[in-house]
């Protein structure tokens, strides 16, 4: 198990350092960071007195060092909108992010764990159809029109919860639904899958000889097996909606790192994004390489191929 993890926490470092130069690289070849911050009407003596004050007039390789040793120093930038520390900006608005993440996270396991067993325990039955459908219709309707909907049925025609805000755990009920829906397709069919595959195996055949049946025989036999994969992909998805609830945040108003992020964007606001991408890439490839310990320890078979 030592050996696997040393491998995979090696492969993970690689992956971060790749991601942290493709970061810096793709935003710095996306146009003249000197020019945004002065603004389109500036004087050329103005925009090279910025090049020139921030470095930018230097190769990007040279930029790309410094940037990274401070960065492992804990000096994450400064903001060119805010004029503070990133480092501060981060911490004051992941929070909300984590916290919607989590909520939206559990929303997934709530709906799409029970409905993937429930389809796959009554295969082409009413059951499997609507499970299908459902997962169908989450996955085609738009998170921000989903948004929408959900506050004005439930905020403004029967008002249940807050439009907007982040203040106490009622402000995350509408954004967790609507973030969690998004993964509830993926999950459900994994888990349906999975499990029809677990049902068939022979060791299952062997226990109901021995007399297991109903819920013993799916949860102490069947659903730890076929839940394996769905492991990784949860992981994937909790990376997703910490990295991706731009819109959601957007519409609920919660002031989170996405709407961080939306902020640099429009202002073109180069190391708060530059360092938001990379948390968010690095977040992916730690939750990864969590998933692939749980999963080598859940099943040995993982860590011995």
């Amino acid at each position: 198990m030592l050996r696997y993890a040393l491998q995979r926490g090696l492969t993970a470092l690689l992956v971060a350092v790749t991601v942290s130069i493709a970061t810096f690289f793709l935003l710095d070849a996306a146009g003249d960071p000197a020019e945004a911050i002065a603004g389109p009407d500036a004087p050329r003596e103005t925009i090279e007195q910025i090049r020139a004050q921030y470095g930018f007039d230097r190769p990007w390789p040279v930029r790309y060092g410094e940037w990274a040793l401070a960065v492992a120093g804990g000096d994450l930038g400064t903001s060119f909108l805010r004029r503070q520390p990133v480092g501060e900006l981060i911490a004051t608005h992941a929070p909300v992010t984590i916290t919607l993440a989590f909520s939206a996270l559990a929303v997934t396991i709530l709906v799409a764990i029970p409905l993937g067993v429930a389809a796959a325990l009554r295969p082409d039955t009413w059951v499997d159809r609507w499970a299908l459908a459902l997962a169908v219709a989450a996955q085609a309707v738009p998170s921000f029109w989903l948004g929408l909907v959900l506050i004005v049925l439930f905020a403004v025609t029967f008002p249940v919860f807050p439009v907007s805000g982040d203040t106490s755990w009622l402000h995350f009920v509408l954004p967790a639904l609507v973030l969690g829906t998004t993964s509830v397709p993926a999950v459900m069919r994994l888990t349906r899958t999975g499990l029809l595959e677990v049902m068939a195996s022979d060791y299952i055949r062997t226990a109901r000889a021995k007399g297991y049946t109903g819920a013993p025989l799916i949860v102490r036999q069947a659903l730890r097996n076929a839940l394996l994969p769905v492991v990784g992909v949860l992981a994937v998805q909790l990376g997703g909606k910490l990295g991706g609830s731009v819109i959601t945040e957007s519409v609920f108003a919660l002031n989170g790192l996405g709407r961080l992020a939306l902020e640099a964007i429009v202002g073109s606001d180069i190391p708060t994004l530059q360092m938001l991408v990379f948390v968010f890439a690095l977040t992916f490839v730690v939750l990864t390489f969590l998933a692939d310990l749980l999963n080598a320890w859940l099943d040995p078979r993982v860590r011995l191929a």
